[in-house]
């Protein structure tokens, strides 16, 4: 079947469509439900059955999680409640939704969707997806296959671990940085991130990037770097394409 919902779960909002996993096309609006707060188990159980509840479609779905995702289970919680490390997140989701659920790690989804539709789709080894939202993300991908759970939010950077506490799209409201600064900030960041990994190529996802004219003046030059042509849905699209247990 070429429709399946995805599911998104972020630290902000949690976002669902149904998606055209043959076009890499959302065919529902996108529904987004505020992430409860605490994020603990049964409520954000809850939130996501209500997403999938309105949107109303069957099947199975898949999700993506703001966690390093292993055989379905939780291993950290570095944007969601700490009650989810050690958690069966596919059992809790199929549980409360009444149907299978897939899960990936939300960037991994990003990734995914990047390699199959967007920016990685050409790249002949590796693209690096960076996604900016309440943490960092980070997706690797080599010759268009997923090398899944790589934390780049995790690492330390300028004295500052996890970086993402600093260099997040959260962290710019939070620090009150204009766009200006952030992008200089980025910008070293980005420049440490080339030296360790060598991409061939960086692509900018998560809700930054509609804010792409704001900043990407100041990213180096030196380096090759675009906004996710899938803009903010990147993670719905790609965990639509593992909703069947594996990339369909």
């Amino acid at each position: 079947m070429e429709h399946r919902i995805g599911i998104d779960v972020g630290g902000s909002g949690i976002k669902g469509a149904i998606v055209d996993r043959e076009k890499g096309e959302l065919v529902s609006e996108r529904l987004r439900i505020e992430t409860p707060q605490p994020a603990d188990v049964p409520s954000v159980a809850r939130t996501v059955a209500e997403v999938v509840d309105g949107l109303d479609f069957p099947g199975p779905i898949g999700a993506g999680f703001p966690s390093v995702i292993r055989d379905g289970v939780a291993l950290s919680a570095n944007n969601i409640h700490h009650d989810w490390i050690g958690t069966d997140v596919a059992k809790t989701f199929s549980e409360a939704t009444g149907r299978k659920c897939t899960i990936v790690n939300d960037a991994d989804a990003a990734g995914l969707a990047e390699a199959r539709f967007g920016a990685a789709r050409d790249v002949p080894r590796k693209a690096l997806v960076l996604t900016f939202g309440t943490g960092i993300g980070s997706a690797l991908m080599f010759k268009g296959e997923l090398v899944p759970n790589f934390e780049l939010g995790q690492i330390e950077f300028e004295g500052v671990r996890p970086a993402e506490q600093e260099f997040s799209a959260k962290a710019r409201k939070k620090r009150n940085l204009s766009w200006d600064d952030w992008g200089k900030e980025t910008a070293r960041y980005l420049e440490y991130v080339q030296e360790v990994l060598n991409p061939d190529l960086i692509i900018f996802g998560g809700g930054v990037v509609k804010e792409w004219e704001q900043y990407h003046h100041l990213l180096p030059s030196t380096l090759r770097i675009v906004p996710a042509q899938l803009l903010n849905n990147a993670g719905i699209v790609g965990a639509s394409l593992v909703a069947d247990g594996a990339l369909s």
